[in-house]
């Protein structure tokens, strides 16, 4: 009998493992998968502003901005129309990039931001939105760029007095396959600046941007940011009195070829440099200074 029931004891022991094991099985085939929200947006620039994307691992991109004249000049007259509402005026202000992603969580690029003014920056991937397995309901990258402006500059002898830096939080949700939305608080430091009581070398301003998805190959995009100080009353080097715009506001296109990504907007900022359009911008929207803009992005890869 004491054998029947070690037997039976046994039994049960090795019923209950099976059962055990087919139970964990089946919760690991049950568990959700981590799933990442993807094309948050469509380019790492929205308009001016960064995006929390970046290029593929391994991948190569090259971006070209035209930034041209004002539309149209209150004094101008026909020559408004001459100049074809800013796109043929011989100005533009052109910046170019080269960015690549090394690693997954990071991105690497140099650029040339016009007017003799150098940039290098780094985009790190904090969080990426999700569900599943995490349900992670935003997107977070922290953006960090140095400008080096290389034109002679009688009044600065040092040349690190010609240096500065900009740091963007990027804070961005996609709500739905159509609608995303982004966040960017922004700190730009200037290395010097001319003295006044009005003047730092801290400049501080707040972004937002959203992106609509019209059709499969084309999206509406608006971004406007907000200067939160060192617009106002400021002095210049020669003693003069300074007023820059705080607000930047731009509404754009863009349009998808499938090799290429096309954007066509309009804002008031003439300037390439992100830095300049936050901290140092001259087009006032109440005065109707906006002008055209365009981006081209191509995107390559160099893996093996």
């Amino acid at each position: 009998m004491k054998k029947i029931f070690a037997a039976l004891i046994l039994c049960f022991g090795l019923f209950s493992v099976a059962l055990a094991q087919e139970a964990a099985d089946s919760m690991k085939k049950e568990a959700p998968a981590k799933k990442f929200v993807r094309t948050t947006f469509n380019s790492t620039k929205i308009i001016n502003m960064q995006s929390v994307e970046m290029v593929s691992k391994g991948n190569l991109q090259f971006l070209i901005s035209h930034h041209f004249s004002h539309i149209w000049n209150k004094d101008g007259g026909s020559q408004n129309i001459a100049q074809f509402f800013g796109i043929n005026s011989g100005v533009a202000h052109t910046y170019m990039s080269f960015d690549y992603t090394p690693v997954n969580f990071m991105n690497v690029g140099v650029a040339f931001a016009g007017s003799s003014k150098y940039e290098g920056f780094l985009k790190f991937r904090i969080l990426r939105q999700q569900t599943g397995a995490r349900n992670i309901p935003v997107s977070l990258a922290l953006y960090s760029m140095m400008n080096v402006n290389t034109a002679k500059d009688p009044d600065i002898d040092f040349s690190g007095n010609k240096i500065a830096f900009l740091n963007q939080l990027l804070i961005a949700r996609k709500f739905n396959s159509k609608f995303s939305l982004q966040l960017a608080p922004t700190w730009i430091h200037f290395n010097v600046v001319p003295y006044g009581i009005n003047n730092s070398n801290e400049v501080f301003s707040l972004g937002i941007a959203g992106k609509y998805k019209a059709t499969s190959k084309l999206n509406i995009t608006l971004e406007y940011a907000r200067q939160l100080n060192m617009y106002e009353n400021l002095i210049s080097k020669n003693g003069a009195i300074l007023n820059y715009q705080p607000d930047l506001l731009s509404l754009g296109i863009e349009l998808n070829s499938g090799s290429h990504l096309f954007q066509f907007y309009i804002g008031n900022s003439t300037d390439a440099s992100l830095i300049d359009q936050l901290a140092r911008n001259n087009s006032s929207i109440k005065d109707g200074n906006f002008a055209f803009g365009f981006t081209i992005n191509r995107t390559m890869s160099l893996k093996k």
